[in-house]
C-alpha cells in the first residue's frame, strides 16, 4: 500500500487586494488540491491526502477498502487550518472550504464530520465524490454530532459529463448520501458541465466565483 502523507507543506496564502471595511466582513476560502497536485501545482511526486481507492470498477464490491486512517489524519490537518483562521478573527460562518477531486472529498468529510460541521460559510466540491459514504452517520456520532444533518450550509457541487476519473455513479452516491443525511436540496447548487473531463474549466471557475459572491457577499473594501 502506498504510504500516506505524514507532513504537509505550508498552505499558499493569497491576500486580499485590500483590508475589509469591517473586520467582521472578512472571509476566507480554503481550497484543497487533488491527488498528484499541491498548492503550487508544480510538484511531481504525487502527494495525496489519503491512499486513493479504485473508482473505475463497474462492480462496487471489487473496489479497494477506503483509507480510514489517512482520511482521519488529513481531516485533523484541515481542521487545524480552520482553527488558525478563527484565531485571526475570521468569522466561522465566513470561512468556505472546498476542493477538487480528493480535495473535494476532504472538504465534504470536514464539512460533515468535524467539529465545524454545520457552522462553515459554505462547502465547494468539484469533480465530487464522498469517501466513507456509509460511515458518515457513525463519524458524526463520534464527533458528538447528530446522525442527521440539520443545517443550511450552502454547497456548490460540480462535475463534468466526461469525467473518466470519477464515474458518475460515485457522484450519484455522494448526492444520495448528502440528501439522505438531511442536507437541504435548496442549499445545494449542483452544476454539470457538458463535455468536461476531470479538470477545472473556466466555466466552473466563473460559476464558482459567482456563487462565492452570493454566499459571502461583496465588500467593496476587500
Amino acid at each position: 500500500m502506498p504510504s500516506r502523507p505524514v507532513s504537509y507543506p505550508p498552505p499558499i496564502t493569497i491576500p486580499a487586494l485590500g483590508p475589509p471595511t469591517d473586520p467582521s466582513r472578512s472571509a476566507r476560502f480554503i481550497f484543497i488540491n487533488g491527488l498528484g497536485d499541491d498548492a503550487s501545482g508544480l510538484e511531481t511526486n504525487t502527494p495525496a491526502w489519503y491512499t486513493p481507492t479504485s473508482l473505475t470498477s463497474s462492480h462496487p464490491e471489487l473496489d479497494d477498502d477506503e483509507d480510514n486512517e489517512g482520511i482521519k489524519t488529513s481531516t485533523i490537518y484541515v481542521v487545524s487550518l480552520i482553527d488558525g483562521l478563527i484565531s485571526q478573527g475570521i468569522p466561522l460562518n465566513r470561512i468556505i472550504i472546498g476542493g477538487f477531486s480528493q480535495g473535494c472529498a476532504m472538504s465534504l468529510i470536514v464539512g460533515l464530520t468535524s467539529k465545524y460541521a454545520g457552522k462553515l460559510g459554505g462547502i465547494v466540491s468539484l469533480s465530487d465524490y464522498l469517501p466513507l459514504a456509509d460511515k458518515i452517520s457513525a463519524l458524526r456520532e463520534e464527533a458528538e454530532l447528530t446522525p442527521h444533518v440539520d443545517n443550511k450550509v450552502p454547497m456548490f457541487l460540480a462535475r463534468g459529463t466526461r469525467d473518466m476519473m470519477i464515474p458518475k455513479r460515485y457522484c450519484r452516491i455522494a448526492y444520495e448520501t448528502l440528501f439522505g443525511l438531511g442536507v437541504k436540496r435548496e442549499v445545494a447548487r449542483i452544476k454539470e458541465y457538458e463535455g468536461m473531463g476531470h479538470v477545472m474549466s473556466g466555466a466552473v471557475l466563473r460559476d464558482l466565483c459567482a456563487w462565492l459572491e452570493e454566499v459571502v457577499g461583496v465588500d467593496k473594501g476587500s
